[in-house]
């Protein structure tokens, strides 16, 4: 739940900023918007509020669908870090019992401070939509005292004006009509089975029916249900002011826009007579309209006395307004619609797995292997194209790649040419670094060796972010997302990798079917290889996560590959806890594969 609420609360701001401007749209254009299209565009305000609650990879589907998905990754924003991750102390440890073949380095990544702040937040945003519930529900108690008191009506008289008004608005729905001692002016309850209530005292036979007319314009363009939506949202933006104040606005409008669908249904000479209806429900609600479950004809005095002028100077629709209308609808239409790709990146908390569907699968458990651990592991043969996973909810678990992402950043820098592998020596700049084996040169090898992370930031802003998104959509690398920033989206921030994914990938780069050149592969194979004894070869990269303060510990990365005389098996094991490092997880990967004979390490 944590990495979606950091995101939900991010998307406020720039659904804030739609917000502000549809205000002012709509405050602007007034006149050059029809009062029934004013209403419509709250509809476009509940597409941008549920926009962070869709999984992303829904938007991802639809794009590529509809052939824009390119057009799509272009809008996407690459801000700050979305953890806020930064510098802590570094740590280093050596290999398999410290043979020196591959070190393990790692930065941490200090999240405490804002850890910490993010649950305060977090619970503080529960405790408000549970506030804001009760509110509601206090508020609208009274409406389960009036269902009960509802008695229908049997007077013929009545229900066949009734019907005679559900004839002219164009209702052909079972609504049901009755009165009730506890109301005071005309309304509609039931979000199911609708009724409209009129009040218990006799009314005039023109008052009776324009309430009529105005509750079941409301059933026809299905207010209650909208009225729900509105209060749904309030609710889960209740820190939201700019969401309360447009569906107040709304809320005027729905009104705005009843009068107007009977208006148009009655001559002009009628629309005094039904400006005195209104007043003579005026004020006599004594509870919030804001927060009410069930729309009524009657209303506060400012918004009675909007409406009586609303009806003094109402016209028609002309056909120029309604073309003003509905272009206005579909400007801000689109415009609510450029925010996908921002709004969708910055609330993306349903893209952090992966959903793996494989035929030739063989789930094992192997947490003795794993001790103090929460860990996965996968492995495929690759001639047998069989699939063998310990723990496959984690093995389908998305999380940050830490320094195995660096595998793929030199794959980039290469392919763009960035980096020439003939020539990878890149100087130290001088800036001192947590490890002193950073405070030098380095190539590509001795890089990758030490997991020098200065030189593969450098890459990757050479690269730049366009072009790293670019390469890393083709590979499908995770989630894609590297909002986080160019310098640490892959160090416990945005971008997400599962296990499967991580094996699917190297499995792509060992067939050369992966979207670089086989000669830059083959460099990078090189670089990769760990140890070569007896014909068995071992490559592979190591990441760790060191994590102040923001879970029960840290995390660790082991990929690679063995290449033997009986086939090639591609691996990946990720681990957690708290003295969880890269190291471990390749000491626990060798012990694996070595009980399952495909790697002695002895």
């Amino acid at each position: 739940m944590s990495p979606f609420f950091t995101h939900f609360i991010a998307s406020k701001f720039t659904i804030s900023i739609v917000l502000l401007l549809i205000l002012l749209v709509k405050s602007g254009l007034r006149k050059h918007i029809s009062t029934r299209w004013h209403y419509n565009l709250g509809l476009l305000v509940f597409f941008l509020l549920v926009i962070p609650f869709i999984p992303s990879n829904f938007f991802t589907l639809l794009s590529s669908s509809l052939g824009m998905e390119n057009w799509l990754n272009t809008l996407r924003i690459d801000g700050g870090a979305v953890a806020n991750a930064s510098v802590a102390a570094g740590n280093a440890t050596g290999l398999t019992g410290g043979n020196g073949w591959l070190q393990d380095f790692a930065l941490a990544a200090d999240l405490s401070a804002p850890g910490h702040l993010l649950m305060f937040f977090f619970y503080l945003w529960i405790i408000g939509i549970l506030i804001f519930a009760a509110i509601t529900f206090s508020r609208n108690r009274n409406l389960l005292l009036i269902k009960e008191s509802v008695k229908l009506i049997e007077n013929r008289a009545t229900l066949s004006m009734f019907t005679r008004c559900k004839a002219e608005i164009g209702v052909k729905a079972n609504i049901l009509l009755g009165t009730s001692i506890l109301v005071k002016a005309p309304m509609t309850m039931g979000l199911f089975k609708p009724i409209v209530v009129l009040p218990a005292k006799e009314l005039s036979l023109k008052d009776t029916r324009y309430a009529m007319l105005h509750e079941l314009a409301h059933c026809k363009n299905k207010d209650i249900t909208l009225n729900c939506i509105m209060l749904l949202f309030q609710t889960l933006y209740w820190f939201n002011p700019l969401v309360h104040l447009v569906f107040a606005q709304m809320r005027l409008d729905r009104e705005l826009a009843c009068d107007a669908f009977v208006l148009d249904m009655l001559p002009s000479e009628s629309h005094f007579s039904y400006g005195e209806t209104l007043l003579n429900f005026m004020s006599v609600l004594p509870r919030s309209p804001s927060l009410c479950l069930a729309p009524e004809i009657g209303g506060s005095k400012p918004q009675i006395t909007k409406r009586i002028k609303h009806i003094a100077s109402y016209t028609a629709d002309s056909g120029m307004l309604r073309v003003k209308s509905i272009c206005v609808f579909v400007l801000i239409g689109f415009l609510v619609f450029l925010q996908i790709p921002f709004i969708s990146v910055l609330a993306r908390g349903n893209d952090d797995r992966f959903h793996f569907h494989g035929d030739n699968v063989r789930y094992v458990d192997l947490a003795p292997f794993f001790e103090d651990f929460d860990g996965s592991f996968v492995l495929y043969d690759l001639d047998a194209g069989q699939f063998t996973i310990h723990n496959r909810d984690l093995s389908e678990t998305r999380v940050s790649p830490f320094s195995t992402y660096k595998i793929y950043s030199a794959l980039i820098a290469l392919e763009i040419g960035v980096l020439d592998a003939s020539s990878t020596s890149r100087e130290w700049d001088g800036t001192m670094q947590p490890f002193e084996s950073w405070n030098q040169d380095h190539d590509l090898a001795s890089a990758m060796q030490y997991s020098v992370s200065w030189y593969f930031q450098d890459m990757d802003a050479q690269v730049g972010i366009e072009g790293l998104r670019y390469y890393l959509t083709r590979l499908s690398y995770g989630n894609n997302n590297l909002s986080g920033g160019i310098s640490d989206f892959w160090n416990m921030s945005s971008l997400l990798i599962s296990p499967i994914e991580q094996v699917k990938l190297l499995t792509s780069l060992h067939q050369n079917n992966s979207v670089f050149e086989t000669r830059h592969i083959d460099t990078l194979r090189y670089v990769l290889r760990l140890s070569e004894r007896d014909g068995v070869v071992l490559s592979g990269k190591t990441g760790t996560g060191l994590v102040n303060g923001w879970s029960v510990g840290n995390y660790g990365w082991f990929i690679g590959y063995v290449e033997t005389e009986d086939g090639t098996f591609i691996f990946a094991t990720f681990i957690s806890g708290d003295d969880a490092r890269g190291s471990a997880a390749a000491e626990i990967t060798l012990s694996i594969l070595g009980d399952m004979g495909v790697y002695n390490d002895n």
